[in-house]
C-alpha cells in the first residue's frame, strides 16, 4: 500500500469525521493503516487548528458553538477587505443575470453593493440577510432557498428546498469559505450548510470564490467544492506562486482587487 502523506491523512479524517461526527484512533488506523502513535500525533496537530476535539481514544467533531463563528462576528472581521472582494465582484455580474449567493458574511456585502445597483436581476441565496437587504430593491427578484434556520448565522441548512435549483437556471455563484488549501479544496465548519453549498456549486454554470488572504492555506471540518469546480477567484492580496500555479493549471480567473 502506497504511503499517505500527512496532508491526505488530516484530509481523511476529517471526512470520516464529517460523516459520522466521532472516530476512534483503532478505527482510523485500520482504515488508514498507519500506526496509532502518528494518529495521536496528527490528532493533536487538528485539535490546535480548531478542527476537532480529541477524546479518550480517539476524536470528535468540534461544536459550532464553541467557536467564534456567529455571524456577527464573522462580518466585522476584515471588512474593509470583503467590502473591496465585494467591489471586485460585482464588476463581474451583468445585467439580467440569476445570480446565486451564499449565506456568508462577503456575499452580504455584495447584496450591499447590488441593492443600489442598476442591474435588473434574480437573486438566489440561502442567506436570510442577503434576501432581507435585497428585498426592498424593485429590480431584484429574490429567491430563498428553503432549509432549517440554523441560529446564529442567519444562514439555511439542508437540502429540504434546494429542489428548486433543478428547475432555475443560475448564471454565477458566489460563495465563500472557512478555509482554502490545494489538499483540502474549499472548505466550512457546518456539516449540514457544506450539503446545501455542493448542490449550490453544482447547479450554476459558473462559480466564483470570495475569499480573504485569512482563509488561504487553511482548512476547515467539511469540504463542499474542489479547485476544479470554481471558475474565479477573488481576493484582497496577491497569492503565492503556488497558487498562482495552481490557477492557472485549471485555467481559472484570479482578480486581485486594488
Amino acid at each position: 500500500m502506497k504511503k499517505i502523506f500527512a496532508q491526505e491523512r488530516h484530509k481523511m479524517i476529517l471526512d470520516k469525521l464529517a460523516q459520522q461526527s466521532s472516530v476512534t484512533i483503532k478505527e482510523l488506523a485500520s482504515s488508514l493503516n498507519v500506526s496509532e502513535a502518528t494518529l495521536r500525533t496528527d490528532l493533536t496537530k487538528l485539535e490546535q487548528q480548531n478542527l476537532l476535539r480529541r477524546t479518550h481514544g480517539g476524536a470528535i467533531l468540534v461544536d459550532p458553538n464553541e467557536l467564534d463563528t456567529s455571524f456577527s462576528t464573522r462580518q466585522m472581521k476584515n471588512k474593509d477587505e470583503k467590502v473591496a472582494i465585494a467591489k471586485a465582484a460585482m464588476k463581474t455580474i451583468l445585467n439580467n443575470q440569476c445570480i446565486m449567493l451564499d449565506a456568508s458574511s462577503t456575499a452580504l456585502e455584495l447584496a450591499h453593493q447590488l441593492k443600489d445597483s442598476p442591474y435588473r436581476l434574480t437573486v438566489v441565496t440561502s442567506g436570510l440577510k442577503v434576501a432581507m437587504e435585497l428585498n426592498d430593491s424593485p429590480q431584484i427578484t429574490v429567491i430563498l432557498l428553503g432549509g432549517i434556520v440554523k441560529q446564529g448565522s442567519c444562514s439555511l441548512e439542508g437540502t429540504l428546498g434546494a429542489e428548486i435549483l433543478n428547475k432555475i437556471h443560475v448564471d454565477q455563484l458566489f460563495t465563500s469559505a472557512n478555509g482554502f488549501s490545494e489538499e483540502a479544496g474549499f472548505t466550512d465548519f457546518s456539516v449540514y450548510e457544506v450539503e446545501l453549498k455542493k448542490r449550490m456549486v453544482k447547479a450554476a454554470t459558473k462559480t466564483t470564490v470570495l475569499l480573504d488572504h485569512t482563509k488561504i492555506d487553511r482548512n476547515s471540518i467539511a469540504a463542499f467544492a474542489e479547485i476544479t469546480d470554481i471558475d474565479t477567484f477573488i481576493t484582497d492580496e496577491p497569492v503565492s506562486d503556488k497558487y498562482l500555479e495552481l490557477f492557472k493549471k485549471h485555467h481559472i480567473e484570479l482578480i486581485v482587487t486594488d
